[in-house]
């Protein structure tokens, strides 16, 4: 029973030791792409060692679960794996694995459920505001343009996508401004961070006390809107998507001293007036095969004893 041991003892670590070590790099702020690739990376090899270690658990505890897991493997990996077989507290370890995977699975459909409805609300509302004309069909436009006294654009998610974006917007939003705020919105729509949000929400709304989960969800919130800044500069130019923010931004007090939900638009303003060096491509690819890589240590933890037994 060393290795469900020693696999909760890797995802404790790495639970709380990940979001130090990336806190204390700027790299993220550079490269946000590889920074939401790093952190799904850790977030997924924290949940993986929990599963592995509940599965391995489980087999130790109950004849019938180890018949199911080792059924196809050979006697010497068995063996490698029966030490302390019946143990009391394997059965706990798996419970308790079990019900936190299950509680995790539960606030992924809360989330879902709840962002579900929120959607709904939002498309009655903009039904509302926006009534169909005599002829049209649900759902016909992705681009819906309200009258509205506040510069607003936003994407709406779902089975039938939609730009929405006031008419304030309109207005205020100069030629090639309009067409970065619309590429952003659109690099949110492309890159399914809609759904990074709902997880992240999810582990960190289940799980308040476990630092990478709350971290996950912070980053997410602050890289997907700096990832989708990207998009919209390499296409229109950092200056120009800088005074869109400006534009949609500068009635609601987020320049001020105050701050407001908004409290990142001056910050995103800042960087792309004064953009950061990118990363060598080279350094890029290297980061990114080493986050790719950390899933892959809990395998070789969980499967290294019969990788052993079978050399």
């Amino acid at each position: 029973m060393m290795v469900p041991a020693a696999l909760l003892l890797l995802g404790a670590l790495t639970a709380v030791v990940a979001p130090r070590l990336l806190a204390r790099v700027d790299w993220p702020d550079r490269e946000p792409v590889v920074a939401l690739w790093v952190w799904q990376c850790v977030v997924a090899a924290v949940l993986l060692c929990c599963a592995l270690s509940m599965t391995l658990s489980a087999a130790a505890a109950w004849h019938v679960v180890r018949g199911h897991v080792f059924a196809p493997a050979p006697s010497a990996v068995v063996e490698a794996y029966a030490h302390g077989v019946g143990r009391p507290w394997a059965a706990t370890t798996a419970v308790a694995l079990a019900c936190g995977g299950l509680w995790t699975v539960a606030m992924l459909v809360r989330e879902v459920v709840r962002a579900r409805a929120r959607r709904r609300q939002r498309r009655a509302e903009l039904l509302v505001r926006a009534p169909l004309l005599p002829g049209e069909e649900p759902g016909s436009d992705r681009l819906v343009i309200l009258e509205g006294e506040r510069p607003d654009a936003w994407w709406l998610p779902g089975a039938a996508p939609r730009l929405v974006i006031t008419t304030a917007a309109l207005r205020r939003l100069k030629g090639r401004q309009l067409d970065a705020v619309l590429a952003h919105e659109q690099g949110h729509a492309q890159a399914r961070h809609d759904w990074l949000l709902h997880c992240s929400a999810a582990l960190a709304g289940g799980f308040p006390q476990v630092p990478v989960f709350a971290a996950f969800r912070d980053e997410m919130h602050r890289l997907v809107e700096l990832a989708a800044d990207d998009m919209a500069s390499r296409r229109f130019g950092r200056l120009t998507t800088a005074l869109a923010l400006v534009e949609l931004n500068e009635d609601r007090g987020v320049f001020g001293p105050c701050p407001t939900s908004h409290a990142q638009v001056p910050q995103r303003v800042s960087r792309l007036l004064t953009p950061p060096n990118r990363l060598p491509a080279g350094r890029r690819l290297r980061l990114t095969a080493a986050a790719a890589l950390v899933p892959v240590i809990p395998l070789l933890v969980a499967f290294g004893p019969g990788l052993r037994a079978l050399g």
